[in-house]
């Protein structure tokens, strides 16, 4: 019936993006390409806000740009609020997700931090050679064989990887910072790469409250505020398990991710 009575005020419609997993270009990943429909529906639904659900541990960083790009801009466009609430983890790309919002909640175990740049891989050298087997290589280009796992590892191959992530933990610094503002504590080394939990993540600045999704939308927003979950639709090949192998390959890559933080 209140639809038939205009001069009662309608409750506050928040959407809202669950942002749940790791950050890259696979199926089952989350990137910008898979996310942007999502994103771009949320804001065209007038909403008092949008509310973003993160449970990340990272990934790739040109992913987490673009989709912390992605909500900013229509955030602005729209003057709409947006606020994040972090579950077990936003770390990494995770927390670069995070910053997208104009406030971030946590609960009191949620894992937050990890500003910096990760490159890892594996080394099989002494193993090949022990199997007699011998590694042949043949480029046009001195650099082409950078970072081959089957070779040994070289101090200038080191060099340059660092020389590669600088400019990558730069942008992530100079987002937080553009985000963070004032709030965050300058007696503290945020930049490092650390991990803080919780509370202790608001008293650095990084976060702005202990506050779980439901109760704090109401304070924000009103009791009556109406939640519009908003989630990825599964393809095709996913939902008949044709991305078998890709799907095998992506779960092992996160579980290394999530193991990182002991989950």
């Amino acid at each position: 019936m209140r639809r038939f009575i205009p001069f009662l005020p309608k409750p506050a419609l928040v959407p809202v993006i669950r942002l749940g997993g790791t950050i890259g270009t696979g199926t089952r990943s989350l990137n910008d390409e898979a996310l942007a429909p999502l994103i771009e529906k949320a804001f065209k639904l007038k909403p008092a806000a949008v509310a973003l659900v993160i449970n990340s541990p990272g990934g790739s960083a040109v992913q987490s740009s673009l989709i912390a790009a992605r909500i900013r801009r229509l955030a602005d466009e729209k003057t709409v609020p947006v606020h994040a609430f972090v579950e077990d983890v936003a770390a990494s790309g995770g927390y670069w997700l995070a910053c997208a919002a104009d406030d971030i909640w946590v609960d009191e175990s949620s894992l937050v931090g990890s500003i910096g740049v990760i490159f890892a891989s594996f080394g099989f050298p002494e193993l090949m050679a022990r199997q007699g087997v011998e590694r042949r290589v043949v480029t046009a280009g001195k650099s082409k064989s950078f970072a081959d796992p089957f070779l040994p590892q070289k101090s200038e191959d080191i060099e340059r990887l660092k020389a590669l992530q600088t400019p990558i933990h730069q942008a992530f610094i100079d987002h937080v910072k553009r985000s963070r503002g004032k709030r965050l504590n300058d007696a503290a080394d945020l930049f490092n790469a650390d991990i803080w939990v919780g509370q202790h993540s608001v008293d650095m600045g990084l976060t702005d409250g202990v506050a779980h999704m439901v109760p704090k939308l109401k304070a924000l927003h009103g009791d009556k505020v109406k939640l519009i979950p908003l989630g990825r639709k599964r393809s095709l090949f996913q939902r008949f398990g044709l991305s078998l192998i890709d799907e095998t390959l992506g779960a092992v890559e996160d579980r290394a991710l999530w193991a990182r933080y002991g989950l």
